[in-house]
Order: structure tokens, then C-alpha cells, then sequence
């Protein structure tokens, strides 16, 4: 009888050339040779051995166990893998995945060691909040600085994330935790009296408003440094769309440079280390799909505050498929954003608006590039509901202004917009932070496409923010910038029977596959009649 394929393999694996014998008393002293492992492990520093490696059986290593590796004068802490492959690494190799071994700054078989890692000192306060204990300042901050240092493991952050998720913190210990984030990074300070943000939670596909705030905020003069994360699950960031108009990931002298001359930026905020702990909190709660009021409210002003921000206009989006589903539940959303603020000493202005929808017509980075520029350019295709909502923010940050009266903000932001000076302060940020060809009227979308009809005569009476998301991610977003959805209808308009509802592009086969699936099973749009388009309060 044959051998199984996958017997086979790995009794091939143990036919391998097995270590050369080490003496027990250098097995211990002698240094091992760094190798790059070329995995990408997210945010995780992954270490590797081979099981016959004599200091992996000297020092009695555990897979899955913390060790300290060091080498050049740097040291970083990972999690320990063993493998039987010498392909991976040989007996007398240790391997570092990708962002572990960039740490180091060192050639590969540069001599290292490797020892096993202390646990973590604040691993009793983590156990007391498994509990349902309540915490004090000091505890959070023990918690977050071994976090920001990588001490925990992922077992030990995923407890971590479950136990302030499912017991919820109260509101004084969401302070703590906001606090001890922002302690546990750099913070920027820019000498000014007023520095401003606008912020999103999310949900809300196409919703780009970032990128027509700042450049009209800036152009009246007012600080705002804009640093964004990149997109995790969702089509993309503000971070990604930018990065196709220019460079976004800048030294973080020369994004003070660029704010000091243009009064503001657009950049990717990974190589500020504002809020470490928050970087590496979100890479277990994104595939746990947790993301708490408690969590959210740390995360997101713990960035703000780091950043240098002292006044923040933060946009809470209401509907059936967004983040926050009912108008209660915003209202205690805010209201925890309004006590954490407060007790930081900045000023928050927190709006509810209307997430019903995608916002605008693009979904994926290229797609939403080419409606910032439009909406800029004042473009007669520009989508008027990404333009407004950008507009009424932009008015709310204006308002902070000392000079500028209650209610006076959005017409200062509207003259701003239609007499070209956010058009030229953008083509400023983006020549300063590395400007890319990009034509909006030419963008470069992915090769591939299919449309999605309606089914029947009707009005689009609800369109499915996470179902669209989950469409332009298949097709390719945000890894490949041309890829995603573009919207031709939108709520409360009317169609007909195999009219186009959206546009899907994607540059490969598979992706194209994939979406076309999905969008068969569930489109994401509903048809009916006019009375059934839902109608909810709305409050700016």
C-alpha cells in the first residue's frame, strides 16, 4: 500500500540532515546566527528553531513561550515557534519573522542570543481583571506599558481584550486606560494654543471626509495634523487612499516640517509610535471583531492626544448597518467620549450623523481618491453627500476658532472649498509629502469589472455599509488600490429592472470570482417602494 502524500512529506522531513553534535557546556554559550524568516506575522515579533537546535534542548524552550533575543545592543521579545524543517532554520540558526528581525538593524547571520523571557510583571493585574475585579490607574499602566514593550503574548492580549469587552470598564477606568495608552508612546507637542482633529469610529464605507477637512481647516489657518491608521477590515484608510496621491509614511521630523509649513498633513501614523499599546491591541480585537465603547474611546483619544490635538470633532455615525445601530446608543457613546476628554483637559465635539449609506460614490482607496479630488476641484460629478458632510465637519472644527461666531463655520468652510484655496492647499500637502501621478479623471482602477443590476422596478430603500465593505475587500481592496466598488444609486432613488446599482473592479481572476459570489448571494442593496426608505433623526 502507498504512503499517504502528507506522511510521506514529512517523513521526508525527519529523513533530513539531522544537527551536527554540540558539546553541553558550548551549547549554552555559543551565539547563534540571525536568519530573516520571510513571514509576515502582523504586528507579532515570531521566532523560530529548530527542534534538534542543542540551545533549544539546553534552556528546556516551550513552543509558544516568550523569549529575549539580542543582538547589536537591541533586544526585542517574541513568541518562540520550533520547527523540523532546516530550510526554515538550521540547528545552529535563529529566525525573526519580517517586523521582529527589522528590529534588530542587523545583516542576516549576525551573532545573536536567546534566552527565555520573564513574565510579565503586571500578569496579576491581568488575572484580577479576568476576574471582574476593578482596576486602578497604576494597574492600567502596568498592563499597557508590557503591552507597548510586546511582553504579552497573544493568548495573553486576546484575554486581555475579552475581559474589558465582556465586563466592561467603567468610565473612570476607561480614563485610566486612555491615560496609560497615551503615557506609553511619544506625544507630539506643536507650540501652538489651538490644534485640531476631526475623527470618524468607522463603519462607513467611502466615507473620506478627512482628506477635504484638513486642507480647508489648514487653508483657514488653524494646525491640523492629520496621522491615520491604515484599513484592517475595512475597504480602506485614510491612510491607504491617501498613499495614492503621495507618500504617507513619513520620518516623524519631517511631518513636523511639512505641518509647520502647511499648517497641516495627511500621513500614515505607524512611524509616529503614537499609542504603541493601541497598535498592538488592534491586531486581536480586528479578528475577534470586538471593538467596545470602553476600547474604542481609548483607542481612538489616546491617537488623538498623542498626536498633539487639543480640540477634536468626532463623527459617530447612526444606522442599521453601521457601528452604532440606534440613536441611545450614541448618545452613551458620546457621553463617555465627553467625561474621558474632559478629564484629558481637551475639548471634544462629538457629532451624530446619519450611516445609513456608503458615503460618496468610491469605495477603495483609488475610487475614493478620485472623489476627494473631484469634490476639491468642484467637479460637476463630485458626490454632494460626501462634499456636504465634509463641509458641515469642516465647520464644526472652524467654529473653535475665537474669531469665528457659533453657526458662522460651514459658510467660511463652503467659500474656503468653491474658491479653489482647499484645492491649492491640498496640491501643497501632497507636493510636500511626495506627490504620485494621479489623474481623477483617469484613475487607474483595476482591469477586470462586472456590474450589479437591479432586480425589479423600485427605489433603493437600504443599501448594506458591511455587505459592501465585505464586496470591495473581495475584489481586491485595499491591496490593490484600483480595486473596489463604485456606487451608481444611492437611497430613495429610483431604478429599474437591470439598471446598474454598482460597479465592481478587481485586478485578478480570483478576486473578480470571489466578489461576483458574493454580490450574487447578497448584493447589499434592497429595492421596494418609496415608503420604505427609513427615515432616522440626524443631529449636527
Amino acid at each position: 500500500m502507498s504512503t499517504p502524500p502528507s506522511l510521506s512529506a514529512s517523513a521526508d522531513l525527519l529523513k533530513l540532515s539531522p544537527c551536527p553534535p554540540v558539546a553541553p557546556e558550548a551549547a549554552g554559550e555559543a551565539p547563534l546566527k540571525l536568519r530573516r524568516v520571510a513571514i509576515d506575522t502582523y504586528r507579532e515579533n515570531v521566532a523560530y528553531l529548530h527542534r534538534d537546535c542543542e540551545r533549544y534542548r539546553a534552556e528546556g524552550f516551550q513552543a509558544l513561550s516568550k523569549v529575549e533575543v539580542r543582538a547589536n545592543g537591541r533586544m526585542v521579545l517574541a513568541t518562540l515557534n520550533v520547527t523540523h524543517d532546516p530550510r526554515i532554520v538550521k540547528c545552529d540558526e535563529i529566525g525573526l519573522s519580517i517586523d521582529a528581525f527589522a528590529q534588530l538593524g542587523v545583516e542576516p547571520g549576525h551573532p545573536a542570543t536567546i534566552s527565555q523571557a520573564e513574565a510579565p510583571a503586571s500578569i496579576a493585574a491581568l488575572h484580577r481583571k479576568i476576574n471582574g475585579e476593578r482596576l486602578d490607574r497604576e494597574a492600567f499602566r502596568a498592563i499597557v506599558r508590557d503591552i507597548a514593550e510586546r511582553r504579552y503574548s497573544k493568548i495573553e492580549l486576546s484575554a486581555f481584550v475579552v475581559a474589558t469587552h465582556s465586563g466592561e470598564l467603567d468610565r473612570e477606568e476607561v480614563y485610566f486606560l486612555t491615560e496609560a495608552m497615551i503615557d506609553a508612546g511619544q506625544r507630539l507637542d506643536w507650540r501652538e494654543r489651538l490644534v485640531v482633529d476631526k475623527h470618524c469610529i468607522g463603519g462607513i464605507p467611502g466615507n473620506r471626509t478627512s482628506m477635504l477637512v484638513v486642507p480647508i481647516v489648514a487653508a483657514h489657518g488653524l494646525v491640523c495634523p492629520k496621522t491615520s491608521s491604515r484599513a484592517i477590515t475595512s475597504p480602506t484608510g485614510t491612510a491607504d487612499t491617501m498613499e495614492v496621491l503621495a507618500a504617507v509614511e513619513l520620518p516623524i521630523e519631517r511631518l513636523r516640517e511639512i505641518v509647520r509649513e502647511h499648517r497641516g498633513c495627511l500621513a500614515w501614523g505607524g512611524t509616529a509610535q503614537l499609542s504603541p499599546a493601541d497598535d498592538v491591541l488592534i491586531a486581536v480585537e480586528r479578528p475577534l471583531s470586538l471593538d467596545s465603547p470602553s476600547q474604542m474611546v481609548a483607542s481612538i483619544l489616546s491617537k488623538k492626544v498623542a498626536a498633539g490635538s487639543n480640540h477634536i470633532v468626532l463623527d459617530i455615525p447612526v444606522g442599521p448597518t453601521a457601528k452604532v445601530r440606534t440613536m441611545p446608543e450614541a448618545q452613551r457613546l458620546r457621553r463617555l467620549f465627553e467625561y474621558v476628554a474632559r478629564r484629558l483637559g481637551i475639548s471634544i465635539d462629538v457629532v451624530i450623523t446619519d450611516g445609513r449609506q456608503p458615503i460618496g460614490q468610491g469605495i477603495g482607496p483609488v475610487l475614493e481618491a478620485r472623489d476627494v479630488m473631484r469634490v476639491l476641484q468642484n467637479h460637476p460629478l463630485a458626490p454632494i453627500d460626501l462634499r456636504q458632510k465634509a463641509l458641515r465637519l469642516a465647520g464644526r472644527l472652524l467654529e473653535c476658532d475665537p474669531d469665528i461666531r457659533g453657526g458662522d463655520g460651514y459658510g467660511i468652510a463652503r467659500d474656503i472649498l468653491d474658491s479653489g484655496r482647499a484645492l491649492e492647499k491640498m496640491r501643497a500637502l501632497i507636493a510636500a509629502q511626495g506627490a504620485r501621478d494621479f489623474d481623477p479623471e483617469r484613475p487607474p482602477l483595476a482591469r477586470l469589472s462586472f456590474e450589479v443590476t437591479a432586480p425589479r422596478d423600485g427605489v433603493v430603500t437600504g443599501i448594506d455599509n458591511l455587505q459592501i465593505a465585505r464586496i470591495a475587500r473581495l475584489a481586491g481592496a485595499p491591496k490593490v488600490a484600483g480595486a473596489g466598488v463604485d456606487l451608481a444609486r444611492k437611497l430613495g432613488e429610483p431604478v429599474r429592472a437591470g439598471e446598474t446599482l454598482y460597479r465592481v473592479y478587481a485586478e485578478y481572476p480570483a478576486d473578480r470570482d470571489f466578489a461576483l459570489q458574493a454580490s450574487t448571494r447578497d448584493s447589499g442593496y434592497r429595492i421596494g417602494d418609496p415608503h420604505e426608505v427609513p427615515q432616522v433623526f440626524v443631529e449636527f
